[in-house]
């Protein structure tokens, strides 16, 4: 257990840093997909791992294991962990919960907020048009969700780039990307080091709708074109809830560049998918690992404390087995249990 358990960590920094390279030479929909399933398997691992070091550390502390009842001494010879340790991990948990809450809080009110807004939009089709100077495009979630633009912007575009920018609004609408954001960012709150993930799942969703729309209008210039003449046209000074989808958002340059250059291919993927597969894998492991590990300290710490208590067992040596994956911990006796 002594490192299965520190995998889960190390797997989510691996992924911090790989992430933001890797999942931009992606398919958008894939990559989306694929950091959605990283993000749920790695959050989940980061709690168990939080769960089991401190389980492990609290069960060391000796008023502790008096109540238990089971050998601290046991405990700390198999895998020696800080009480420091365990404080840690029980702050590190209050933490998580405290930021879940308010993360899933915001992101509630945040679509109680959009849907609210559909309901005072003109009109009840999908587009909304405001008659407003401003120079704005989004997509705005409800049930259902509404395309919002001003007169401004239908202004500074063509009939074919409002075409375009319409079929990229569209397409964060029909796919729910605000979902997605929703849950990187809950993902994000439980596991910090998957902050990096939520920053490249928004260029992915942008990249999503971006060929979405080039494959609607038939036509990737024409999308690279309009997404670029809306963003210079919109003022920096613009701000959106963080289930709002702009086309105007992510980093633009890069969004054009990519519709400029051929589709992303569909060969050659398998590689980066099952090193991430792999690793999902190993976490998962390592998790199953520390679990049963954990699980036979304890009956061995148990059996040890039993067998001070009472003496007879102690002239039995072959009855403490080493704890090892393959060797499971003795059964107590009845009178122990």
């Amino acid at each position: 257990m002594r490192i299965s358990i520190y995998i889960p960590f190390l797997i989510s920094a691996v992924l911090a840093l790989a992430v933001p390279r890797a999942a931009p030479r992606l398919p958008p929909r894939l990559a989306a997909w694929a950091l959605t399933c990283a993000a749920l398997v790695m959050s989940v691992a980061w709690v168990a791992a939080v769960v089991l070091l401190g389980v492990n550390g609290a069960g060391q502390i000796p008023e502790v294991a008096e109540r238990g009842p089971w050998s601290a001494q046991a405990l700390q010879a198999e895998d020696p962990v800080s009480s420091v340790m365990s404080v840690a991990c029980g702050l590190a948990l209050a933490a998580t919960a405290v930021a879940l809450a308010v993360v899933s809080r915001r992101g509630v009110r945040t679509l109680l907020q959009a849907r609210r807004e559909c309901r005072r939009l003109p009109g009840d089709g999908e587009l909304a048009v405001l008659d407003d100077e401003g120079l704005e495009a989004f997509a705005l979630p409800g049930a259902p969700g509404r395309i919002v633009i001003t007169r401004g912007m239908l202004c500074a575009l063509d009939g074919a780039e409002r075409k375009a920018l319409l079929a990229h609004e569209r397409s964060h609408l029909h796919r729910r990307h605000h979902l997605f954001l929703i849950g990187w960012q809950l993902a994000a709150a439980v596991n910090p080091l998957l902050r990096p993930l939520f920053t490249a799942g928004g260029f992915v969703l942008e990249r999503w709708a971006d060929e979405e729309a080039a494959a609607s209008v038939g036509d990737r210039a024409l999308v690279a074109r309009a997404v670029a003449r809306a963003a210079l046209a919109a003022s920096d000074k613009q701000r959106h809830p963080s289930a709002v989808l702009a086309a105007t958002g992510g980093p633009v340059p890069r969004r054009v560049q990519a519709l400029l250059a051929p589709p992303p291919p569909r060969r050659g993927l398998g590689l980066p998918l099952v090193a991430g597969a792999l690793l999902l894998a190993v976490c998962c492991g390592s998790l199953a690992r520390a679990a049963a590990d954990t699980d036979t300290m304890f009956d061995v710490a148990g059996y040890e404390s039993c067998a001070r208590a009472q003496p007879h067992l102690a002239d039995q040596p072959s009855a403490l087995p080493p704890v090892g994956p393959a060797q499971p911990g003795p059964d107590l006796p009845e009178h122990c249990e």
